[in-house]
């Protein structure tokens, strides 16, 4: 995306009542990158970087580097997509087969699940339970809904992914892709 489809996509989100704050800095956007372990893609670091989304069910990045609190939220949407795998692991006998045989031990299938999701691209939380992968590192990775994993795609790219969550139409010119970009393990479902 460029500066003003960025700039259209902000418009268009206040318009559904999202609320923004100031953009992030370079120095903050480094600062959280590093204490959360995320590199974000570039066309979300650019939005990032022109109006943080501050509303309810967004990630206040912003907020995370200041307040315990915040910091811990921060931490619990970016280790929700672990959380949800190992629960279906658990009680919905959740396995892949490319992880090997299934373990009796609760244990040593928390150690194995664990150890294969690190290996995954990260998923960076964008709101409620939608996350965009960090790799590639390049524009136009898709978003995903993750709930456990029940892992769909909620949009092709970052601006369908907004238009889709906050039901508008984005206009000819934002070019959205017509299939979704692989992502290892994640587009696998």
């Amino acid at each position: 995306m460029n500066i003003s489809q960025i700039t259209l996509l902000i418009k268009r989100l206040k318009q559904c009542g999202v609320s923004f704050a100031e953009g992030l800095s370079d120095d903050e956007l480094v600062k959280i990158q590093r204490e959360f372990q995320v590199t974000f893609p570039p066309d979300l670091k650019q939005l990032l970087q022109m109006a943080l989304p501050v509303s309810d069910r967004f990630v206040n990045w912003r907020a995370g580097l200041h307040s315990p609190a915040e910091k811990q939220q921060v931490e619990q949407r970016i280790n929700w997509p672990l959380e949800g795998m190992l629960f279906d692991v658990e009680n919905n006998s959740y396995w892949e087969q490319s992880w090997g045989e299934r373990p009796a031990s609760a244990e040593e299938r928390k150690v194995i699940v664990s150890q294969y999701f690190y290996t995954y691209p990260k998923l960076i939380p964008i709101y409620s339970h939608r996350y965009i992968p960090a790799t590639p590192d390049e524009t136009g990775n898709p978003v995903f809904s993750v709930y456990q994993m029940d892992i769909i795609y909620y949009g092709y790219d970052l601006a369908s992914y907004f238009a889709h969550e906050f039901s508008f139409s984005l206009p000819e010119h934002f070019d959205a892709p017509e299939e979704p970009k692989y992502i290892e393990f994640w587009g696998d479902f």
